[in-house]
């Protein structure tokens, strides 16, 4: 296909995948609004319907809970074709039936990014009228996974990293006791090849995770306290530290000095505590399981966002530019979700190995800010070829470029109409 025919069909799958004023990610696999994948999203329908983009988010923030925490899946409607769902959650923190966790907080990053893109007039409007929902999920973040003040954030559960069977959570899902799990019959293994997914005892221990924070209400401090699964996670640790920066960015542009001066707290914390997750010998920073204290082996995608959080300094940057190289010489396309060098890669599992447009997209956006430019294009290049040779997948494999997962991927579409596209490319320039 033409650049031109590939930025229609982009269009085509957000207009296609969109429920009405909310996004799925794709049909089938994923029916209901989830919350990452909803705020790329918006990235892509800013490039033709800036108003359609906005609401995508407002949308996401009508299901924020009591206590500030914007949750990862959105049910808006009853699907059966989806597990588990809001009766194996039982929670009732928000207006709308939802999971009990989060995911990444991408959302003040790209708020930022629609404010300045905004030709209405009508950026900063909208932007003042999410802030202090941002605060507030900010806030919850720093409360809840972050309750002794290390300047980390955990997940509590593998799903809420984003990145959902990464090897680093082996060891921590291995001590995780597999009770009170009712028979289930998984839904994503009749929609994408088990060979793609997490196997079965990975899921059991999914679902006893979530028995477990259901059996204290979901409520968010007995959750910190209680939850078998407590992970320091650098994917989540430095998309909230870039996420502060811009929230700041945010306010200062709406004249809140009290909430900046708040967020400039928030930012030193992190900086500090990002220090925590470097692991000496590898060069890079890792997942710190927070019951053990134990550093997790493996280099991820992850590791390669601490430019984008800010963390640029000559060792930071020089030691992730290697490990970069390094791995380009492994594989055929950047950036695999894990390091082809360690023992738990695999091509085209769920996030053991393939290739993600979005982690792609930060990924370049941090080099490039630092200067690297060649491999922030490196990137942008590989990109835009997996979506040309596998089309809108979901992820694809590092090393032949297959497209896998789900199919006309909502994120994955986003991401090419916002940056991998040539078209959008030569505009930039």
């Amino acid at each position: 296909m033409s650049n031109a025919d590939l930025d229609h069909q982009a269009k085509t799958i957000l207009t296609e995948n969109d429920q009405g004023g909310y996004t799925i990610p794709t049909k089938g696999l994923y029916p209901y609004q989830w919350n990452w994948d909803s705020v790329f999203v918006a990235l892509g329908f800013a490039t033709f319907d800036p108003d359609r983009a906005w609401r995508e988010i407002e949308m996401l923030f009508e299901g924020q809970w009591r206590d500030g925490m914007v949750p990862h899946i959105l049910f808006r409607k009853d699907d059966p074709s989806y597990f588990p769902g809001p009766g194996v959650w039982g929670t009732d923190g928000g207006p709308i039936a939802s999971s009990g966790h989060s995911q990444p907080p991408v959302a003040a990053s790209v708020i930022l990014e629609l404010t300045g893109a905004d030709a209405t007039g009508r950026g900063l409007e909208r932007a003042d009228a999410l802030l202090p929902k941002l605060m507030a999920w900010h806030r919850w973040y720093l409360n809840y996974r972050d309750p002794d003040g290390r300047g980390v954030l955990a997940v509590i559960h593998p799903w809420e990293s984003g990145r959902d069977n990464l090897p680093d959570w082996d060891e921590a899902l291995r001590a995780v006791e597999v009770r009170d799990v009712a028979p289930y019959v998984r839904k994503d293994t009749s929609h994408v090849d088990p060979a793609m997914r997490p196997h079965k005892e990975d899921y059991d221990r999914y679902l006893s995770i979530v028995a477990a924070c259901r059996k204290v209400g979901w409520d968010p401090e007995k959750v910190a306290e209680t939850c078998p699964f407590f992970v320091a996670d650098p994917g989540v640790t430095f998309i909230f530290l870039r996420a502060n920066r811009d929230l700041l960015t945010l306010a200062e542009r709406l004249g809140r000095s009290a909430e900046a001066e708040e967020i400039r707290g928030w930012i030193a914390r992190m900086e500090a505590g990002a220090a925590t997750l470097w692991h000496p010998d590898l060069k890079a920073h890792v997942a710190r399981d927070l019951r053990s204290d134990k550093l997790t082996d493996g280099i991820s995608s992850a590791s390669f966002l601490a430019p984008y959080a800010g963390l640029r300094d000559a060792a930071t940057l020089q030691a992730l530019q290697g490990h970069f190289d390094r791995i380009a010489q492994k594989i055929r396309y950047m950036m695999p979700s894990y390091d082809p060098d360690h023992a738990c890669y695999e091509p085209l599992r769920y996030w053991r190995g393939p290739v993600w447009a979005m982690i792609n997209y930060m990924i370049a956006k941090g080099f490039a800010e630092a200067g690297d430019r060649g491999r922030a294009e490196r990137l942008r290049r590989d990109t835009a070829a997996l979506i040309e040779a596998g089309g809108f997948a979901e992820y694809f494999s590092p090393e032949t470029g297959t497209g896998a997962g789900g199919g006309s991927f909502s994120w994955t579409a986003a991401i090419w109409l916002t940056w991998a596209s040539p078209s959008h490319a030569e505009q930039a320039a």
